[in-house]
């Protein structure tokens, strides 16, 4: 663990006019607040926050980095509160202290849900100062060189995924490939023990049946450089085992046949001598075609620059070679924490273009589950690049489409897309765009994201996006039936409805706009009863009970006192003829006698059941398809309008142009009353089918 002189001394060597009395105060600070807290090592809790605080000496980050380190567990683990933070160590350190305890406060929650609220709020802070992120990995870089202290296999394990799925990924968008690949080491010796053992005994084999090869080959490189009259530094080193095992995975390989397990790295003075190097290395030895890659002219979205290209070695043993300068190589290993540089303003922006899509991603998705999925695909998969056709440059997944372009570019565009063509062809919108490839977007005034559009997009922004463009349109049309609802229920009134009347029944019912409350009258969320007392209070005194609810059911066949329930999957109505199914400790389900459950009820007694006398009310399910035009929704609630009967439920099944299908639940009288409203449907012009389900 750094001494408290140490840590000081490491900051001032590259930051001379650090604070060096709040430097010492924060140290101080940590040490007291987390007291005799013991890690599951044994050691002083207080020496986690420390070796944080030295790793983020090691990229040489700004003081306020340091102090939220050392700080960083302190509100979250101990009695201190953001408050004293800021009271002792300014608005800016509390701030970022803020930001890296809410990531940590979600260990309860689960695994999914977690892990989505982690991002979730992760991606926020990020959005306000990058430096949140820095200090949140060194965090779990710390923990996870300590993982193997932790005695539960299972908590281990969870710790593991958590990192491989998203801090590793996290670290290598920024560009912090050391990081990345200590990473996803440590996280694969505990997610994949045996293949972690059986591939490092592999190497061990190796190292030993051939001592020193990785030296000759590196000085054969800087030689046929040399003799070039070319001054550079080179050596090599093994991929890492996770890097192997991920290799044979996607292969489809066995150990023996994955060549290229050793990689070299050439440092030149200048991008000119990299390209000279690369002509050199590929006139003395044979390269491999088709693994060249050029991330000078062409960096990645984290700021990554190099060459990379596989030579043959001895004819038969492949080596991957990285040329760069040693610039780039400090930038390439720490990322946007190289060039962090907060004392003179200037922030890094264009390296991050990503983390503004990821923000996009928080606000489009609909729930956890799906902000994982739209946020693992934004920062977890291997890229390509496209062009507009003035020669703008995005970076997109390998797979991505036209589509996926469209919306990288930017949101509105994906949404008018009507098609595309890519190097000046017109293709399909679902055509997966390759390397290079000039892609033309083709949009439409009134065009719209289509559901189907689904089936092929690759990128989390475009997912997103998409789902939530469906949503909105599937609300405005249920609003839409609500609006010809709530026409009806205002008839019923007392007093003529105006719009004073409306915002005031939005108010009383806790409603942000008359929308909403369309909305939950046409998806069957508010009753008749509700949204009259709302408009005008009072004015349900004096209506029966059932006047709303419609209900007054009683069945005949059932022992006194017997409970029943009308079954979800028929939805029998009175006039129905029906049959009981009773199983032990269980109330009898009523089904409709033409269900098709009843063949799973051969574990249940048979009870013969018929409609008491006065019954009437009860909820029935209608499968209607509409032509995709303007106002046939409001047609189909025109009709239930004209007959009486409320809807309880309205779901979108299916976009198929030029036709929409819902299911609808409808609270009925009888099956004479469902009958008409289904005839009534099949009569209109706006409907192409309905049936009862």
């Amino acid at each position: 663990m750094l001494r408290q002189y140490e840590l000081v001394e490491r900051v001032k060597e590259y930051d001379p006019d650090a604070d060096e009395a709040l430097l010492n105060r924060a140290y101080v600070y940590t040490v007291q607040k987390h007291g005799t807290q013991k890690r599951a090592s044994g050691d002083p809790y207080f020496s986690h926050p420390v070796e944080v605080a030295g790793l983020m000496t090691d990229l040489k980050l700004d003081q306020e980095t340091i102090i939220t380190a050392l700080l960083h567990d302190t509100v979250e683990d101990t009695l201190a509160t953001i408050e004293d933070v800021e009271e002792k160590f300014g608005t800016e350190v509390a701030r970022l202290v803020d930001g890296v305890t809410k990531l940590s406060k979600i260990e309860a929650m689960p695994e999914n849900e977690r892990a989505a609220e982690n991002l979730r709020k992760f991606l926020l802070a990020m959005s306000a100062d990058l430096r949140v992120l820095l200090v949140k990995l060194a965090d779990r870089l710390h923990n996870m060189r300590t993982l193997h202290h932790i005695r539960s296999p299972e908590k281990r394990r969870r710790i593991a995924r958590e990192t491989m799925d998203i801090y590793a990924p996290l670290a290598e968008r920024v560009g912090m490939y050391e990081y990345m690949r200590e990473m996803q080491l440590l996280a694969f010796e505990q997610l994949e023990p045996e293949a972690f053992a059986t591939i490092n005994n592999r190497l061990e084999v190796l190292r030993q049946s051939d001592v020193g090869q990785v030296d000759r080959i590196a000085l054969d490189i800087k030689q046929a450089l040399a003799a070039d009259g070319m001054e550079v530094e080179v050596w090599g080193r093994e991929k890492h085992p996770y890097s192997i095992w991920k290799k044979m995975a996607e292969r489809h390989l066995p150990f023996e046949q994955v060549t290229d397990i050793m990689a070299f790295r050439v440092l030149t003075d200048s991008p000119q001598d990299c390209y000279r190097a690369l002509g050199v290395l590929h006139q003395a030895f044979q390269f491999v075609p088709g693994r060249f890659k050029d991330y000078i002219s062409t960096p990645k979205n984290n700021g990554y620059r190099s060459l990379h290209t596989t030579l043959f070695y001895d004819q038969s043993m492949r080596v991957e070679v990285q040329i760069r300068t040693r610039e780039m190589h400090h930038t390439n290993e720490f990322g946007l924490a190289a060039h962090w540089a907060y004392k003179q303003g200037d922030r890094p922006d264009g390296a991050v273009g990503w983390l503004r899509d990821l923000i996009e991603i928080v606000d489009a998705s609909h729930d956890a589950e799906e902000l994982l999925e739209h946020t693992k695909l934004a920062i977890y998969q291997d890229r390509i690049f496209a062009f507009t056709p003035k020669g703008a440059l995005f970076q997109l997944p390998k797979g991505a489409t036209a589509v996926d372009f469209a919306f990288a570019v930017h949101t509105d565009l994906g949404a008018q897309t009507v098609g595309a063509k890519i190097n000046g062809r017109h293709m399909p919108l679902r055509t997966p765009l390759g390397n290079g490839d000039v892609v033309e977007i083709i949009k439409g005034k009134n065009a719209e994201p289509q559901l189907s559009w689904l089936g092929f997009v690759v990128t989390g922004k475009a997912r997103a996006s998409i789902r939530r463009a469906v949503r909105l349109k599937e609300r405005a049309e249920v609003a839409e039936i609500g609006s010809k609802l709530f026409e009806e229920i205002a008839d019923r009134l007392p007093t003529k409805v105006g719009k004073k009347a409306i915002k005031a029944a939005v108010e009383r019912l806790e409603m942000d706009e008359a929308e909403d409350l369309m909305f939950a009258i046409g998806a069957g969320k508010i009753s008749d009863r509700e949204v009259m007392e709302a408009i005008v209070p009072g004015s349900t005194a004096d209506l029966p009970q059932e006047a709303d609810q419609g209900r007054a059911i009683s069945i005949k066949g059932l022992t006194p006192g017997v409970g029943f329930t009308l079954a979800e999957c028929c939805h029998p109505v009175p006039g129905d003829r029906i049959v009981g199914l009773r199983r032990p400790n269980e109330t009898v389900q009523v089904h409709a006698i033409d269900c098709l459950e009843l063949a799973n009820g051969v574990d249940a007694d048979w009870v013969d059941l018929s409609w008491g006398e006065r019954s009437h009310g009860a909820v029935g399910r209608l499968n209607v398809v509409l032509y995709n035009r303007p106002g046939t929704l409001a047609e189909m609630a025109g009709v239930f309008a004209r007959n009486t009967a409320n809807v309880m439920n309205l779901e979108l099944q299916q976009r198929d142009d030029p036709f929409h299908t819902y299911c609808v639940d409808l609270e009925v009288q009888d099956l004479a009353h469902l009958t008409r409203i289904t005839s009534a449907l099949r009569a209109n012009d706006a409907v192409a089918q309905a049936d009862r389900i």
